[in-house]
């Protein structure tokens, strides 16, 4: 007689166990996406559906998937020449007829995410940043500003969230005139670039509220003057690490294939490792070039593999759920030929929160046909690094507490906490920390000239 002794094993019975549960959870979900599926308005309803299909898809790979933690033992260093300086790209200068790379790229934005974090309503992209002038707007001009230099027809496409859709297709009307035609599309959907001509070859993909990533022709050049056997099919940009961005992702060999390492998928007792400025000296800016033939190639096959992100969220009425996401940069590893070009910082320059909105503000930047570059007037090509404190959190308060952005040529760090406000033609230079405590509250006159000062209450406490 033969006895299956896995059967009977406890590993058997916890696996079968597992399974029984994995098919439970499955089928409630299913049972309640059609109800939910009744609810859609019938003009709505073959579009709800298509979606559904794609979260059934990401929810029986999430209930598969055992962890975010990779196997470190096979994260390994990218291999020599994966990663190449900017400069070196750069050095092969510029085609004669820019016009025909332009021509066979679309510019992709992200844009669905909503201001909240910085008090304020609606899609992110829509707040000011620099002269009265929105994320979308500075990303208009510069598209708009390439077309008419180079006689060229580079579309915009904003990737919307249904967060975001409808406020931005209001606001779209507006530019109208320029010379940039605007494509929209919903996250989870498929994009429609309607041309006359040959679809683009390339898609150049950011995040909006990134104003340092414009299209940079001397890598869109890279990737047209490849041969079409070896032609690279994705590039990230990536940049070098500071202790700012410790957490960011990186880019690390796995299984003979390039890929981003992002820091929930380290094991726990990795994670200081991974945050090593020494073993990992690059991180993602999340700009990104990517073939569209090859997106297509990968999407009819099924093959593009992106891990599972989930992100813990609670809702208004404290219901903590998940959100599961798949973050694009993930999908590089699916890619032939893919590789990272380290390029220089000012490629990421990203708005998180109103001390990098401070920044972007003030004279440390020129703006020229909506892109922003650091002002020739500093002597030092590095930032200053702003902390501003939680009165300054909200985009409205942050404004009322300037009644002008200061001088900050020269400033290197600047530290504000409490309730502190300043005045006119303020400059702030070396190291600035201003606390005001509770109950406290701090004035900085119109023209004063803060140099190397620690300032509490009405008190300095240090002066150099």
């Amino acid at each position: 007689m033969c006895v299956d002794l896995y059967r009977n094993s406890p590993n058997a019975g916890m696996a079968e166990f597992q399974e029984k549960l994995r098919l439970q959870h499955e089928n409630s979900m299913l049972t309640e996406l059609e109800k939910l599926l009744t609810t859609a308005k019938p003009s709505e309803a073959e579009i709800s559906r298509k979606d559904f299909e794609g979260f059934k898809k990401l929810f029986h790979r999430f209930l598969q998937e055992k962890g975010p933690s990779v196997d470190w033992a096979k994260i390994q260093r990218p291999p020599e020449g994966s990663i190449q300086p900017y400069e070196k790209i750069k050095l092969k200068g510029l085609p004669a007829d820019v016009a025909s790379s332009l021509n066979k790229l679309a510019v992709v934005k992200l844009n669905g995410g909503l201001g909240t974090s910085m008090g304020c309503k609606g899609p992110k992209s829509l707040i000011s940043v620099r002269n009265e002038n929105t994320f979308l707007d500075l990303t208009v001009q510069q598209i708009e500003h390439l077309n008419k230099s180079y006689n060229a027809d580079v579309p915009l496409v904003l990737m919307n969230s249904f967060n975001t859709d409808e406020d931005t297709k209001k606001i779209l009307q507006k530019y109208t005139h320029h010379r940039v035609k605007i494509h929209t599309f919903n996250q989870s959907r498929y994009p429609r670039i309607n041309k006359e001509s040959l679809l683009p070859v390339y898609i150049f993909v950011s995040n909006i509220d990134n104003l340092g990533a414009t299209v940079d022709l001397h890598i869109l050049n890279h990737l047209m003057s490849q041969p079409s056997d070896k032609r690279c099919e994705f590039v990230m940009e990536v940049t070098d690490k500071t202790r700012a961005d410790v957490k960011g992702g990186t880019l690390t060999q796995f299984d003979g294939k390039l890929r981003l390492l992002e820091i929930a998928q380290v094991p726990k007792a990795h994670v200081d490792e991974f945050k090593s400025v020494t073993k990992f000296k690059i991180f993602n800016t999340n700009n990104l070039w990517i073939s569209l033939p090859a997106i297509k190639r990968l999407h009819e096959k099924n093959a593009m593999d992106m891990e599972i992100i989930v992100n813990p969220k609670t809702l208004d009425g404290g219901l903590n759920v998940i959100q599961l996401e798949t973050a694009v940069g993930a999908a590089m590893k699916s890619f032939d030929n893919a590789l990272g070009i380290n390029v220089p910082r000012s490629r990421f320059l990203p708005v998180k929160t109103s001390s990098d909105l401070l920044l972007v503000m003030s004279n440390l930047y020129s703006m020229n046909a909506g892109s922003l570059t650091m002002s020739p007037k500093r002597e030092f090509p590095t930032t200053p690094h702003v902390k501003l404190g939680s009165s300054f959190t909200k985009v409205r308060d942050f404004l009322k507490r300037f009644e002008s952005i200061p001088d900050m040529l020269e400033l290197d760090h600047l530290t504000v906490s409490g309730d502190v406000t300043f005045g006119k033609q303020v400059t702030l230079k070396g190291t600035v920390i201003i606390i005001a405590n509770h109950g406290d509250r701090i004035d900085i006159p119109a023209g004063a000239m803060l140099e190397n000062k620690i300032v509490s209450g009405n008190l300095r406490i240090l002066d150099h």
